[in-house]
């Protein structure tokens, strides 16, 4: 068969307008390629990310809630004149304590998406989800900074030996386990 035969109804331009189509695919598809670096840096930055808050959330908040549950609120509660203030007292900490139940809650229902992304895996990961997160550990923080802390640190104050106690078993919380069968 001739290669510069043309099928009928056909001008001879044909196949060339063909590979004009293919180029124009190709370059599409080039122009595309172009933004993969900044893509692959993306999901990179999201890998990153997730694994940053899976640590932060279970480690670094949780602890801080162990802390502040196990140490400060029951030093405070001590430490409180009885009456009216003891009663303030308990009154806050029971608030506080039903926020840190709030937010492990709604981490626990956020966390396999993230650790999904940490993963590099797909996930479907609600932006209204992770904004209640932070505006409700927000808000909670602040209340504490504002209302919790201050009455805290005037309570524990009033008598050295109460603040050093507190430091001493927060400092003792934290120290590693010793390793009996080395």
């Amino acid at each position: 068969m001739d290669p510069t035969a043309t099928s009928p109804g056909t001008d001879g331009a044909m196949p060339l307008q063909d590979f004009s189509a293919a180029h124009a695919g190709l370059l599409a598809g080039m122009r595309r390629f172009l933004d993969l670096p900044a893509l692959a840096q993306a999901a990179q930055s999201a890998r990153t990310l997730a694994e940053q808050t899976l640590r932060l959330l279970d480690e670094a908040v949780s602890g801080h809630h162990a802390d502040e549950e196990g140490e400060l609120f029951p030093a405070v509660v001590r430490s409180a004149r009885h009456g009216v203030e003891q009663e303030r007292v308990r009154g806050i900490v029971a608030q506080l304590v039903e926020e840190h139940r709030d937010i492990e809650d709604l981490w626990r229902r956020l966390r396999p998406q993230v650790q999904h992304l940490a993963q590099g895996r797909p996930a479907h990961l609600r932006r209204e989800a992770v904004d209640l997160l932070a505006s409700v550990y927000d808000a909670h923080a602040r209340f504490e900074e504002r209302e919790f802390l201050p009455l805290a640190r005037e309570i524990l104050s009033r008598n050295p030996d109460h603040m050093e106690a507190l430091g001493l078993a927060l400092h003792l919380r934290h120290l590693p386990l010793p390793n009996f069968y080395l």
